[in-house]
């Protein structure tokens, strides 16, 4: 089903439903499956923790059972792709944002529109798909205007600032722009073995999603011109990526290696005065526990470019598997529908997670508790989808991206050699899937 007839269709069938809504609920719903247990993969990342907290309400009410197991990030796609090709346990995929095009185009998890379908008994009143942000429904669920999966975890890059810092060093607020971030922010707040901004760019996908992507969109670039060419090396695309290169001046030594963990630990300790990192790091930074300027901590969306604000776009969504039995498929909708529900999202947020969900940053009270929230609204509002590609071949695309992008910052490559080659390389991938010759559509 197309995304607007999707949304259209939920829309009309609450309205419809209003006056049963009443009558409606979780318990009786789940009755037919009480006893089924859901396989499904999880991260070990705070989200997920939240919801396994919530988990006993849900398990109690339905008599549903569901089986985690946690995986690191590094290690959920093999898994659960190794699953689906043996026609595995999975009843739930787990959706990164990069991974949507792979599982949809071999089939392994189901149109939302089918579920529904199958099972209309399941499908919440108060379902509500217009509360979803537009953005992250379409670019975690959606795959060639289809909607597979609901949002579960899902970030924006954000600007974290030391306020205590910058008022030392002067200012009122944080950078508006990258440019005046490296040029006026740089040098004021680079000293005493403090440094300005870190950019985490360890050689995995942190390197190729929040360095080396981050850097190409607010410049005006990007990884692919319409026609699915390398535009790495294209004006625009050569400055965001020269432009990291120069902001490493006001970086710490070995950011090349550095991870998430180090660099919400630098700026937790207080050697770091911004860093841009996903939403879902607000707690680690204002917890006493694990923060030195806890009371410090401020919330700004990421500095505009160029081209304007293109924040980093990250997280996953959550899908009925195919391979799952019914009785698994109507259970494991039952509690995607549970996990991202409107109903459930006021307390995942204060638990840990980022819900999609518009209507928990409605609520005054937990804008006040959580200060980045009206900061990750403005993201949504004009983020990428394709802040990475989507299709099935990022996987190969994102390894030839780490290490090349890895080599420039480390001045083994220039700029524009890095990029020819990156592109020549990402280019034979593409041929070799069949993007040139028509057998794939040109999507992302």
């Amino acid at each position: 089903m197309k995304l607007r007839t999707l949304i259209c269709t939920t829309a009309l069938a609450a309205t419809t439903a209003t006056g049963a809504m009443a009558e409606w609920s979780l318990k009786e719903a789940a009755a037919p499956y009480a006893g089924t247990t859901v396989d499904v993969v999880f991260l070990t990342r705070p989200g997920y923790d939240a919801i396994k907290a919530m988990l006993p309400a849900f398990e109690e009410e339905t008599g549903i059972k569901v089986n985690i197991t946690d995986h690191p990030y590094e290690n959920a796609l093999g898994e659960q792709v190794r699953d689906f090709v043996a026609g595995g346990d999975l009843d739930i995929a787990l959706i990164d944002l990069v991974w949507i095009g792979n599982f949809a185009e071999n089939e392994w998890i189901l149109p939302l529109e089918e579920v529904q379908a199958r099972f209309p008994d399941i499908v919440d009143p108060a379902l509500d798909m217009d509360d979803f942000f537009p953005l992250v429904l379409n670019a975690f669920g959606g795959w060639n205007d289809t909607i597979y999966g609901l949002p579960f975890d899902n970030y924006s890059g954000l600007l974290f600032y030391n306020r205590c810092m910058l008022e030392e060093a002067g200012f009122d607020g944080p950078p508006e722009t990258w440019q005046e971030l490296m040029d006026v922010y740089g040098p004021a707040l680079t000293k005493d073995g403090k440094y300005a901004f870190a950019l985490q760019s360890k050689r995995n996908e942190t390197q190729s999603a929040d360095s080396f992507a981050r850097m190409l969109w607010p410049f005006g670039g990007s990884f692919l011109d319409a026609d699915f060419r390398s535009n790495l090396l294209s004006p625009e695309s050569q400055a965001g990526l020269q432009f990291r290169q120069d902001l490493m001046a006001y970086m710490p030594d070995g950011i090349v290696a550095w991870d998430h963990a180090e660099t919400v630990n630098a700026f937790s300790q207080g050697d770091v005065a911004m860093i841009t990192e996903w939403s879902s790091f607000y707690t680690t930074m204002v917890d006493p526990a694990t923060s030195r300027v806890a009371d410090c901590v401020a919330v700004a969306p990421e500095p505009a470019g160029p081209a304007g604000r293109k924040p980093a776009l990250g997280g996953f969504s959550l899908a009925v598997a195919s391979q799952a039995d019914e009785a698994e498929q109507a259970a494991a909708y039952l509690f995607i529908q549970w996990a991202t529900s409107a109903a459930n999202a006021g307390e995942y947020l204060e638990r840990g997670g980022v819900p999609a969900r518009q209507s928990a940053y409605a609520d005054p009270a937990l804008a006040e508790q959580f200060k980045f929230i009206p900061a990750l609204v403005e993201s949504w509002q004009e983020g990428v989808p394709e802040f990475r590609p989507r299709f099935a071949e990022w996987p190969e695309i994102t390894e030839i991206v780490q290490e090349f992008g890895t080599r420039m910052m480390m001045g083994e490559v220039s700029i524009e050699d890095g990029a020819r080659e990156i592109g020549t390389r990402m280019e034979a991938v593409l041929e070799r899937a069949g993007y040139y010759s028509g057998d794939k559509p040109l999507a992302q």
